[in-house]
């Protein structure tokens, strides 16, 4: 029986990660991640064990944020869905495949790579000129190839993959409002892919904690996906009514706090 704090703990974590999804087009893992870390090690998880257990957990969560989040991003008409088809083939390539690697490196090494990743794509987003144009002209080659690296990249730290696809698709000429409905819809494909991998490569790994399925924490996937699903929409919403610059700072500011987090979680 899992008790009442922990409930707690993944409802209030599911309330977080759904709005932060809506706002910022991004599936929460970067949330959950260090969260889920926390949680399991005073949970009795081993430490090897730990960080391959939140990635899992976190980017089946992603699953659900990402469908709330792709519909309340589609009401408000900013996914470009002829890029979202084009990254898609990508992204399940790269994602699949780096589930493989990830299930072969301690916690520690995938904890470092996520720390030095957050912290270097929140960088690069907050001393990066706005381009804050629809003019978009990507070649199809680049757009598989830079998916496939954003879908690799997602899978290792567990993320829906906005923190890449959002300034990625900036720096191409798109709006930064619409790179972010995009992303949003991106990270569908990039959830079910990661989930798949962690399930698999996790189906024999003996982890001595019940309710696991693979590298998957199944009443945390639930909890957190039902708050999530709710609050998701009102992050959306007001994603419309917040300027620009203020989206890139929240943006990178999230970031920059995550990336300390995990490393003090971990150490």
């Amino acid at each position: 029986m899992l008790a009442i704090e922990w409930v707690l703990s993944f409802l209030l974590l599911g309330s977080l990660v759904g709005f932060v999804a809506g706002l910022l087009g991004v599936g929460g893992g970067g949330i959950m991640v260090p969260i889920l870390t926390l949680i399991f090690l005073q949970q009795g998880v081993e430490p090897d064990s730990v960080m391959h257990l939140a990635l899992g957990t976190s980017m089946a969560a992603i699953i659900f944020t990402s469908i709330s989040s792709l519909r309340a991003h589609q009401t408000h008409g900013t996914i470009n869905w002829s890029i979202v088809k084009l990254m898609s083939l990508g992204v399940i390539f790269g994602t699949f495949i780096a589930t493989f690697l990830a299930a072969q490196l301690s916690s520690l090494y995938l904890a470092i790579f996520f720390t030095l990743f957050m912290a270097y794509v929140a960088i690069k987003l907050l001393i990066k000129k706005q381009i804050n144009t629809d003019n978009c002209q990507i070649s199809n080659k680049n757009l598989l190839f830079s998916a496939s690296g954003i879908g690799a990249i997602s899978a290792l730290v567990s993320i829906g993959g906005g923190s890449l696809t959002v300034p990625y698709l900036v720096s191409k000429g798109i709006n930064v409002k619409k790179a972010i409905g995009t992303s949003a819809a991106i990270g569908l494909p990039i959830s079910i892919t990661g989930t798949l991998g962690y399930l698999i490569n996790g189906w024999d790994t003996n982890l001595g904690y019940e309710y696991t399925l693979g590298f998957i924490y199944l009443p945390a996937v639930l909890l957190i996906s039902i708050t999530s699903f709710f609050t998701a929409p009102y992050g959306a919403k007001l994603a419309q009514h917040l300027p620009i610059s203020t989206l890139k700072k929240v943006f990178a500011c999230l970031l920059i706090l995550l990336s300390f987090k995990m490393l003090l979680s971990i150490i």
